[in-house]
């Protein structure tokens, strides 16, 4: 009886599973990993906003119609959002290391061979590919911050992932300036070669590598991908091309909503009951991961209008370049590697409760968007000085309590569905903002337009010839059109101090309280 006893427990033993490797400790080869992701996250950011920047010059070096144009952001855009949501699931499957790997060289690859692809329809293959591998990378910053590094240093990797939201995007205008005015027209793609081979490097060198794990593919979510890609794209594609096309009377833009908002909705029906899915729907249940997720929409599209709207008025009323405008976005980036590590710090302690740090934050943001609004036709470059000094540390300090928020209260095993969803709402936030801005622009200036122009007629003004020309009507028409776009952008920015003051009120609703990882090593007695 006792063999027999004995020898169904060993066969319980053997059936069972065997348990996860723990996370390997953290060394400086790790962190040279760490660091390797960073910058890839960085480049690929690089990549999006430099060729952005600087459309319109490479329009004019390969002959490209503005229309066409457009497709080159809006295809690079979708697939990129689209890959932050199927990402993870790769880097489980097929390791951490090799899946960054794979997805860095293949970036860099396209970067490379870009300048020399021609024919249009080849040059939209590339760049949607590029940005398939672009919103790869994003998401694998969080899964190795939230993996590898201890308690004590856990909020500081999620200030590096910050910096990728709040640094990067303001870096790229520099960079395109530089890019562009110094090297000529090629250097827009290739400014991402150096730089993908030394991320790659460090990955190799630096993260530990995780066994494959095939046997996930007997459960791969087939339908989930069938879903959720195209859902994706559609409804990227349609905000990014909305304003173009007139939105809702375009029956391009009809389409593109339509469908892709039903099959999202299948996608979130088939992620809530598959066994093994991309996004782990039931986790929205958390008031604090829902609330992190609206507020870094939120964050991300004042942070995006605050950089869209300075530069736009920059270029377009006082006539800058991307070189004039460099300085600029300069002094909102380069700071910010100062006060992330500062707002992190602060974070860090115990006694901080990070909610009331956001909502300082939250009305920084709400000053500098408010301050904004008096905007005139007098501003100049440094005139936005002071208003960016409040982004500067606004930014961090928003963003880096929405994380903690977010990432605190995770299970090890939590982590990767938490990155998906994560990274998807970060690139969901960018195209709206592009969308909302657009459409806002439109709609205000048209608005401030005939508003003017009724307020001329109404005081009966007469507009006098100059000989076979009329030059007054035309210079008429440059005023008109310069005072409605400085009203359109102080509008917009009275809306984004709307949105700031959403975010301060939704904090007395939704969040609990999280404390930093290196309150665990807190005696009970002092917890209490």
């Amino acid at each position: 009886m006792s063999d027999t006893v004995a020898s169904s427990t060993s066969a319980v033993v053997a059936a069972a599973p065997r348990p996860a490797p723990g996370p390997a400790a953290f060394t400086a080869r790790i962190a040279a990993g760490l660091a390797g992701v960073l910058i890839a996250v960085l480049v690929s950011g690089f990549n999006e906003h430099v060729t952005d920047i600087d459309l319109p010059d490479l329009r004019g070096a390969l002959g490209i119609s503005h229309d066409d144009g457009t497709w080159l952001t809006a295809l690079y855009e979708a697939f990129q959002v689209s890959a932050m949501a199927f990402a993870p699931w790769c880097a489980v499957t097929f390791s951490l290391r090799r899946f960054t790997i794979a997805m860095i060289g293949t970036f860099g690859v396209l970067a490379a061979v870009a300048p020399y692809v021609s024919g249009l329809p080849a040059l939209y293959v590339l760049r949607a590919v590029q940005g398939f591998a672009g919103g790869a990378l994003s998401p694998m910053l969080m899964t190795v911050a939230l993996r590898y590094l201890p308690p004590n240093v856990k909020v500081y990797g999620l200030g590096a992932y910050a910096l990728t939201a709040t640094c990067g995007p303001n870096l790229s205008t520099p960079i395109a300036a530089l890019s562009f005015e110094y090297f000529g027209w090629r250097a827009v793609f290739w400014e991402a070669v150096p730089l993908s081979i030394l991320s790659a490097c460090l990955v190799a060198y630096g993260m530990p590598q995780d066994p494959l794990r095939l046997e996930r593919f007997r459960q791969f979510n087939w339908r989930g991908l069938l879903l959720g890609m195209p859902a994706i794209c559609m409804i990227v594609i349609g905000l990014m091309q909305g304003d173009r096309l007139d939105w809702f009377r375009s029956p391009l833009i009809c389409h593109l909503f339509v469908g892709g908002i039903f099959l999202f909705g299948l996608f979130l029906l088939n992620e809530w009951f598959h066994p093994l899915p991309f996004f782990r729907i039931q986790m929205l249940r958390s008031p604090d991961l829902t609330f992190a997720l609206i507020a870094v929409a939120l964050v991300l599209i004042i942070a995006a209008a605050n950089i869209e709207l300075a530069s736009g008025y920059l270029a377009e009323i006082q006539g800058y370049r991307p070189l004039q405008t460099a300085p600029l976005a300069l002094s909102l980036a380069l700071p910010q590697l100062l006060s992330l590590p500062l707002v992190s710090a602060l974070c860090n302690i115990r006694r901080v409760d990070c909610r009331w740090v956001l909502g300082i934050g939250a009305l920084l943001m709400a000053a500098s968007a408010y301050g904004s609004s008096f905007i005139t036709s007098d501003w100049y470059r440094w005139s936005f000085l002071p208003f960016q000094i409040m982004q500067i540390f606004g930014q961090p300090m928003t963003v880096v309590p929405i994380l903690m928020i977010a990432t605190m209260k995770l299970a090890p095993t939590d982590g990767p569905f938490v990155s998906g969803m994560f990274n998807m709402v970060k690139g969901f936030a960018s195209v709206m903002a592009v969308g909302l801005i657009s459409y806002l622009e439109t709609w205000r200036e048209h608005s401030h337009s005939n508003i003017l122009l009724d307020r001329v007629g109404a005081d009966r003004f007469v507009l006098a010839p100059v000989g076979d020309h009329y030059a007054s009507l035309i210079q008429f028409a440059g005023v008109v059109r310069e005072q409605a776009a400085i009203l359109t952008i102080a509008d917009i920015n009275l809306v984004m101090t709307g949105i700031a003051g959403l975010l301060f009120l939704l904090l007395f609703v939704l969040p609990t309280r999280v404390y930093p990882p290196v309150a665990a090593r807190v005696s009970p007695g002092e917890r209490r």
